[in-house]
């Protein structure tokens, strides 16, 4: 009997990696041992990471946050992955689950050793495998189940990477995955992993940008060479070189978007934004409602917003109207009269 109760309590223990969420965006640092990372992190916010010149210095997940545009950026140094840490060598599992949760990932390079190295690829690989895919959009599929019927395809534009006949493929790759009724829509010309990526639905797409750093080591010329290609920065944090650029770009990447509530006959209160991302709950006036109060959601009238994106200041809007950075918007509640034609008024006041 012993025994038994022994297993049954097993498991987890170690060193706790999960970290609480803070702040309005989340960036993960991701990079191998000794790049640079927590020299990165102790440079950008005010966290002491562990720093030293060899391999393995950072063991556990180290939070910072940044004031940025008056929002508060969590930054996230995780432990260096190593080759094969989707297959769970290292503390790679975790790394790479901390890396979902995350709005941004900065993929921090040594620029000197790169061309050796090449540890771009190597990071990609890792995290493609464990289904995150960097700076690409959703594909436009529609995947439907059904109970019966078998599996009708549609493509609205001509597919080129499917081979010769696309729909046996799709009905080839369904068959995979025991999926024998199902509707399946394309809207435009996917690969036959883009297609396996819709079944699975288990996959996140998140913004990626590539830092260099250590770029005080090489010649002017080589830094021109990286700096030059997509989604990358180069950068010293010895040096203190370029930092406030990649600050700017991480704020781009993220896409948040700062909006400001006001109250009828009050200026807005500019201290405090609401910040909204565009890949978290979306960026409309329901999810800066949903921010400030449930409870104004259902009691909620119509929004005025001033701004970039009303059309003429103050515009009144519905819920779903998709707000601009820096906009300032107010909400007008149902007066009473409208509440009491309310289906659930009468439960709701009960309460």
């Amino acid at each position: 009997g012993e025994l038994l109760q022994d297993q049954a309590g097993s498991g987890g223990g170690g060193e706790g990696f999960a970290v609480p969420r803070s702040g309005d965006g989340r960036v993960a640092l991701i990079g191998f041992p000794s790049v640079g990372k927590s020299s990165l992190l102790s440079t950008l916010t005010t966290t002491q990471s562990e720093a030293a010149g060899y391999e393995f210095t950072t063991l556990t997940c180290i939070p910072g946050n940044i004031i940025y545009n008056d929002t508060r950026i969590q930054l996230l140094d995780l432990p260096g992955i190593i080759e094969g840490a989707a297959h769970g060598k290292g503390r790679g599992k975790e790394v790479i689950a901390v890396a979902r949760t995350s709005d941004l990932v900065l993929i921090v390079l040594d620029a000197a050793k790169e061309g050796v190295d090449n540890h771009k690829m190597i990071l990609e690989r890792e995290l493609e495998t464990v289904g995150l895919r960097l700076n690409k959009r959703p594909p436009n599929i529609t995947l439907t189940k059904k109970a019966t019927g078998g599996v009708k395809f549609n493509a609205t534009v001509p597919l080129t990477k499917l081979g010769d006949d696309p729909e046996k493929t799709v009905l080839q790759i369904l068959k995979e995955f025991k999926l024998h009724n199902a509707e399946v829509l394309m809207r435009e010309d996917c690969s036959t992993d883009e297609l396996i990526d819709v079944i699975n639905g288990n996959r996140k797409y998140v913004r990626c940008l590539y830092v260099y750093n250590k770029i005080d080591m090489i010649p002017l010329e080589d830094v021109e060479t990286l700096a030059r290609q997509p989604d990358s920065i180069v950068i010293s944090v010895r040096q203190k070189l370029n930092l406030d650029y990649l600050l700017a770009r991480m704020w781009d990447a993220m896409g948040l978007v700062r909006v400001y509530c006001k109250k009828r006959g009050c200026p807005p209160d500019l201290d405090e934004p609401v910040v909204l991302s565009a890949q978290r709950h979306g960026i409309t006036i329901e999810a800066a409602t949903q921010r400030i109060s449930k409870e104004l959601l259902v009691i909620f009238n119509y929004a005025e917003v001033w701004g970039t994106s009303a059309k003429h200041s103050p515009q009144r809007v519905g819920l779903q109207h998709k707000l601009h950075d820096e906009d300032v918007f107010q909400i007008v509640a149902q007066t009473n009269q409208q509440q009491k034609q309310d289906k659930g008024y009468s439960q709701r006041v009960q309460n």
